[in-house]
């Protein structure tokens, strides 16, 4: 079976030639009960391109395009299993443990981006997350669907076209949902229409106005909820932490620009790829994350590599690592190079992401940010990556005297590690001695004024 560095041709996902066409990318990939299912996703609902229904891959890498769901084609990335009912929520389908699909027509013509747990119904119902905002709950065993909320009136935000839902979680109590929307003027710092926002079962509450991708974790196991966003300073990496009820803020690099727009992120995710540790894919880098948190502290993040993939989604099926990409979008002729939507899945190892591009990346807890004296930074990744440099640059009328602090336990406990002073206008950088290394980093300015904080790591 013929393979290149882990991609097998016959299991590529192509679309209809069309026209339309537009895109094909891997939106979800879920091992269920012997199968991989594989599901895709066109650019905008059925309009946008044909050829992008469900896939299932067998033990002996046979495909087929799933039968009762030829022509439904759409916008699908979600993936959920229930377990009190033992079924598998995957795009507008449920599928239980005998591979029979059921379609829930509601769920059919909406972005379908997210499926989560129900806060008062658990064993039988779920949440829907669409992308331009629709909330909905569906009983799995009835298989009545009604939506709850449209969250641009819960939310504040703009409706299709100018929001960009990506993705929800329930845990601790909280349902938990985010958007990514972000252009040129969130990079100018005049708008912000990104969300994290949570509910609680009566009041919705905004906790982020800025672009986010991914929300996830182990529920009950670690005491933990993470989400991804970035803003134009770096990524961003928010962590709910059941002991003390708090989100925490933290900062990691960027390694590549070109995520920073809400539509060159798909799908990048948080997941359990080997037993009980979860893989996160951020703004072109891996991370492994432990799903523990001590002391209201998160521990064990740690970058792996780096890598040009746009993934919608991955998995471990078979003992291997399963990525579904984002590969070619004619984009209805914007990309005159692309003649036919088809993407690839690649099947490896876990431990073969180490071989990739070296940790390397950009970003800071500061760009041209108002500061306050004495107020710590948000903590930057430090850990993991080899040479370190510091600018910084006063934007104020006066000098500012920074003080880096470290925290080399990782616990959150910091202390002073260099001074420096930068006159009004000026810029002045720092560069780490080799070997020079902490968890986390941050910046904290003795005088009121505005300033930038950006780390560099080769």
């Amino acid at each position: 079976m013929n393979n290149v560095s882990g991609v097998f041709p016959h299991l590529a996902q192509v679309g209809d030639f069309g026209p339309p066409r537009s895109e094909l990318g891997v939106g979800s990939l879920m091992p269920w009960n012997g199968k991989l299912y594989v599901q895709n996703y066109n650019s905008h609902k059925a309009p946008s391109g044909a050829g992008v229904s469900l896939r299932r891959i067998d033990a002996d890498f046979s495909m087929e395009i799933v039968a009762e769901t030829l022509g439904v084609d759409g916008t699908y990335t979600n993936r959920f299993v229930h377990f009190p009912t033992s079924k598998l929520v995957l795009g507008p389908h449920v599928i239980s443990a005998d591979h029979k699909i059921v379609t829930i027509p509601e769920l059919q013509p909406l972005r379908v981006c997210g499926t989560s747990r129900h806060l008062t119904k658990p064993d039988t119902h779920v949440y829907v997350l669409a992308m331009e905002g629709e909330l909905l709950e569906l009983d799995l065993t009835t298989y009545e669907c009604t939506q709850l909320f449209d969250l641009n009136d819960e939310l504040g935000t703009d409706g299709e076209m100018k929001v960009h839902y990506k993705d929800c979680y329930t845990s601790f109590g909280r349902l938990v949902v985010c958007s990514n929307e972000y252009a040129e003027p969130e990079w100018a710092g005049v708008r912000s229409r990104g969300r994290l926002a949570e509910y609680d079962g009566r009041t919705w509450k905004v906790l982020r106005e800025d672009p986010f991708t991914a929300i996830g974790g182990r529920h009950e196991f670690g005491g933990t909820i993470f989400a991804t966003g970035w803003d134009r300073a770096s990524a961003i990496l928010e962590v709910f932490t059941e002991a003390d009820q708090q989100w925490t803020r933290y900062r990691l690099p960027k390694a590549s620009h070109c995520f920073d727009h809400k539509w060159q992120t798909e799908w990048p995710r948080i997941r359990e790829v080997e037993h009980e540790r979860l893989l996160l894919d951020h703004h072109g880098m891996f991370y492994e994350l432990s799903p523990w948190a001590y002391g209201g502290r998160i521990w064990g993040v740690r970058p792996i590599s780096t890598h040009l993939w746009v993934l919608g989604d991955f998995c471990s099926w078979r003992g291997m690592l399963v990525a579904g990409a984002d590969n070619a979008s004619p984009s209805h002729g914007l990309n005159p190079t692309t003649a036919e939507p088809q993407s690839g899945l690649w099947f490896g190892k876990t431990d073969d992401l180490w071989s990739f591009g070296k940790p390397a990346g950009w970003g800071g807890p500061w760009w041209e940010t108002p500061v306050e004296a004495g107020v710590p930074s948000d903590p930057y990744l430090m850990t993991g990556f080899d040479g370190k440099c510091l600018h910084l640059e006063n934007f104020s009328d006066t000098a500012l005297t920074f003080t880096v602090e470290i925290d080399f336990h990782g616990h959150g406990r910091f202390g002073a590690a260099a001074e420096l002073t930068v006159e009004p206008g000026q810029i002045r950088t720092h560069v780490f001695p080799p070997g020079f290394s902490a968890h986390w980093v941050r910046v904290v300015s003795d005088t009121d004024g505005v300033a930038s904080a950006q780390f560099v790591y080769t």
